[in-house]
């Protein structure tokens, strides 16, 4: 039976989000300061609330899971492909992405192609968040599971109410302030607790001397081409696939210019591929301390129930909740941006900012009951978090960079890219199930893109790049490479 006074902690440490998240919403003047914190973050807030974006329970649950039964290939996309992500998003998207002055991902595509590639970009955009804060509650309600006894369904709905209060209250200023705590908690937990963890169960040089060589192969070894193009798919699933989410670019869009921007993408990432492999390594050392574990999803609390004493504990699965609620409003306020400021906006030009603010807020919540609604009918939390990401890799990825990195990309070839990927995902999952549809898309849409765009030229000029007042931005300077990237 685990100390009430864990639970008591656990209890003022959801609190304390929950008023934070209200405190924010006093910041919360208008759409913009609820979307993009009025594009105002530091780079400290702005790196802390990237981060604490990236760790979700896909990598605090899902990773650790999936290091306990398969080792180092099973985690290729997340830690790694997704600390990919954000080091090319730095490089590559977020510092042109800055000066535009966007609001969203979606008005990238409805100022570079046009209305209707925005409005397009928008619909393709919300299934993906939706499934990740599935993804999200359903590891949250594993966690309260472990230390209660509880049926998980409650500790689901749990996580909901608190995530969906604050977010509806306080939008991206409550979603940065509380990510600031929570990627605190997290950092400080998993680096003071994983070495007493590893040290209470023998150490980690005799726990890894128990493990198979195997498990730490770092790409396949059997040769097989299925093997390789599901390797290639875990890097790039998010690593590329995520460079076109509305949770990177609206971080991004709210920091306070375009340099904040990339430099705290570069931070966020050596963050993540650092702090972010110790619930890997608690996974490997999971599957020889307790080798039988019925539930591999529950290990990293298994091992904090087993080990650690009810103080440390507390702080353990603090960093855990922080994970996952950091993650979750993210995932909510990103597909409820894109519906109050592009949705909105397309089939009501002349909305106003209290129009807008409205129906995101409106948006929040009505998301929100439908992840949970798929949170209650899921299974894995590591599936469901990667796969999420298939729909933006096979449609947006591709029109998004040529948007930015190639003039004659036009709103025929940005249509053509996504229609193409799409169908080319959805058909190669049908004749070819072992291979990956999802990464196999894009060449086919890179392919329509580039003819469509070229045949088209004439009747469909492509539009420049501008920033949120028309007016047209050079293509110079848009590396995140500091002064070396002024000297393009």
């Amino acid at each position: 039976m685990v100390n009430p006074l864990v639970l008591i902690g656990l209890g003022l440490y959801l609190a304390l989000m929950l008023g934070i998240g209200l405190y924010a919403s006093r910041r919360v003047e208008g759409s913009v300061d609820y979307i993009v914190a009025g594009k105002r973050l530091p780079l400290l807030l702005c790196t802390a609330t990237l981060a604490a974006t990236w760790f979700g329970g896909g990598i605090c649950i899902g990773a650790a899971s999936a290091a306990y039964e398969g080792g180092f290939l099973a985690v290729i996309a997340d830690p790694f492909g997704a600390a990919l992500c954000l080091f090319l998003a730095g490089l590559f998207y977020v510092r042109m992405m800055r000066r535009m002055g966007l609001m969203t991902i979606a008005s990238f595509f409805s100022s570079r192609f046009g209305p209707k590639a925005g409005l397009l970009a928008s619909l393709c955009t919300i299934p993906a968040y939706v499934g990740w804060v599935g993804s999200l509650l359903v590891a949250f309600g594993r966690i309260l599971q472990s230390l209660t006894g509880i049926d998980p369904t409650i500790g689901i709905c749990i996580a909901a109410a608190i995530v969906l209060v604050y977010t509806w209250a306080g939008g991206m200023w409550a979603v940065t302030l509380t990510d600031f705590v929570q990627v605190l908690v997290l950092i400080v937990g998993l680096l003071i607790l994983t070495p007493i963890l590893l040290a209470d169960m023998g150490g980690w040089s005799a726990i890894a001397a128990q493990i198979p060589q195997a498990r730490f192969d770092f790409y396949p070894k059997d040769g097989a081409a299925t093997s390789w193009f599901a390797y290639a798919r875990d890097w790039l699933v998010i690593g590329l696939g995520n460079l076109a989410g509305q949770d990177l670019i609206q971080r991004s869009l709210s920091s306070r210019d375009e340099k904040v921007a990339y430099r705290s993408a570069y931070l966020a990432g050596l963050l993540y591929i650092t702090i972010g492999l110790l619930p890997v390594l608690l996974g490997l050392a999971g599957a020889v301390i307790l080798p039988d574990l019925a539930d591999p999803d529950l290990v990293m609390m298994a091992l904090a129930l087993k080990y650690l004493p009810d103080l440390a504990l507390v702080l353990f699965m603090g960093a855990l909740m922080s994970a996952l609620l950091s993650s979750a409003d993210s995932a909510l306020l990103a597909p409820a941006s894109v519906i109050g400021w592009d949705l909105l906006r397309y089939y009501k030009p002349d909305a106003d900012e209290k129009d807008s603010l409205r129906l995101t807020r409106l948006a929040v919540l009505f998301l929100g009951a439908f992840a949970l609604f798929m949170a209650l009918r899921t299974a894995s939390v590591y599936d469901l978090m990667v796969d999420s990401w298939s729909v933006l890799l096979a449609s947006l990825f591709v029109p998004l960079t040529a948007g930015l990195w190639w003039r004659k990309s036009n709103y025929s070839g940005a249509l053509a890219a996504i229609l193409v990927g799409l169908a080319a995902w959805q058909v190669l999952l049908l004749i070819a199930p072992d291979l990956p549809a999802d990464l196999l898309a894009v060449p086919f849409a890179a392919l329509a893109l580039v003819l469509v765009s070229l045949a088209t030229q004439n009747g469909d000029p492509a539009r420049p790049l501008v920033d949120a007042e028309g007016r047209e931005l050079p293509y110079a300077r848009r590396l995140g490479l500091g002064a070396l990237g002024d000297q393009e």
